[in-house]
């Protein structure tokens, strides 16, 4: 507790003495204003590996950063061995401020939420037509956090050569969400990695799905020269895969400015940090429709003045459908 009055000057500061130096220490930390702009391309126990121009950097979070954690795609500053040599490690001294996140809970009852990836501009969601087979409720909370954290989502259906899309197609096809399907064949040595690709091109792209979908197979097929490990198996009894990536990854498609990161499988994704209420700006179509709700209105009770909006032509009523639907997610568990 400090025992001097406001009005101080230079003498009236106390420092604790450096026994191995004369520099006293202080609670004034140094603005870096000759830091380094980097990338975080992944992290693990601790140890950040980083992008600066053409080269990847090793490097920790400095102390002042305090709780403060930098996650894949933090556009972040760095001082120290910038040489990126064998065992030089740099400094994390200022994570930016993000221009998306993507984040979650462990479930609907967790209130710490866990920050997934950060400055991506869109959100790939793989999901695979059978084995295993798809679940509509993890794919619908993907796409809440998605439109909650400023990402713009992708739909990538897998394995079609198992089962056609058409039920998938007729759940989301109203949501005008883009998608691609694919399969076994066309990824090992057909075209489905250039379609998904054309959806990539000059993006950050996160991807995420439930282990066993494929969705690091399909990274691989993006970017063959940094092959990933996809051992995974799908369990016959739960009908759940292995997890074959145990930390994300951000990796450069080659011959553009596009990103690729792959994340770790999911088997839960809770909601419990989404406010319901931004899920309508979404649907910029039906958002006007809402000046006439009533104050604190969910968008799905009997004086909500959207189906007054969509009855008068103004929206198509599969749209109305689809947000609620989206809605009512953040309030049901995954699975349900």
């Amino acid at each position: 507790m400090r025992r001097y009055g406001k009005h101080t000057d230079e003498d009236d500061i106390r420092s604790r003495p450096n026994r191995k130096g004369n520099r006293p220490r202080t609670n004034i930390r140094p603005k870096h204003e000759d830091a380094a702009e980097g990338m975080v391309l992944t992290v693990d126990r601790g140890r950040l590996t980083c992008l600066i121009e053409d080269r990847t950097v090793m490097a920790m979070k400095a102390r002042e950063l305090g709780r403060k954690a930098a996650v894949v795609g933090d556009r972040v500053a760095l001082v120290g061995d910038l040489s990126g040599k064998k065992d030089t490690l740099a400094r994390i001294v200022r994570i930016e401020e993000r221009g998306s996140v993507l984040r979650r809970t462990a479930d609907d009852d967790d209130p710490f939420e866990r920050v997934v990836v950060a400055n991506a501009d869109q959100l790939a969601i793989v999901t695979a037509l059978a084995d295993p087979e798809p679940r509509p409720r993890l794919i619908d909370r993907c796409l809440v956090a998605a439109f909650d954290g400023g990402l713009e989502p992708l739909l990538v259906m897998t394995k079609s050569d198992l089962a056609p899309p058409d039920q998938m197609l007729e759940l989301y096809g109203d949501l005008d969400i883009p998608y691609v399907v694919t399969s076994r064949e066309e990824l090992e040595g057909g075209d489905a990695a250039d379609r998904v690709r054309a959806y990539l091109d000059g993006r950050i792209t996160a991807f995420v799905g439930h282990s066993g979908v494929g969705k690091t197979t399909l990274v691989n097929a993006l970017v063959p020269e940094e092959r990933r490990r996809t051992t995974g198996r799908v369990n016959a009894v739960t009908g759940r895969g292995r997890h074959t990536t145990t930390s994300a990854l951000a990796l450069p498609l080659s011959g553009d400015d596009g990103w690729v990161i792959d994340t770790p499988g999911v088997r839960s994704f809770g909601l419990a940090h989404i406010d319901p209420s931004r899920v309508i700006h979404a649907f910029p179509d039906l958002e006007p429709g809402t000046e006439g709700c009533p104050r604190a209105c969910s968008h799905d009770e009997p004086d909500c003045a959207l189906d007054a909006w969509v009855a008068e032509g103004h929206a198509d009523p599969a749209r109305l459908y689809s947000l609620r639907r989206l809605l009512a997610t953040r309030e049901r568990r995954e699975g349900d």
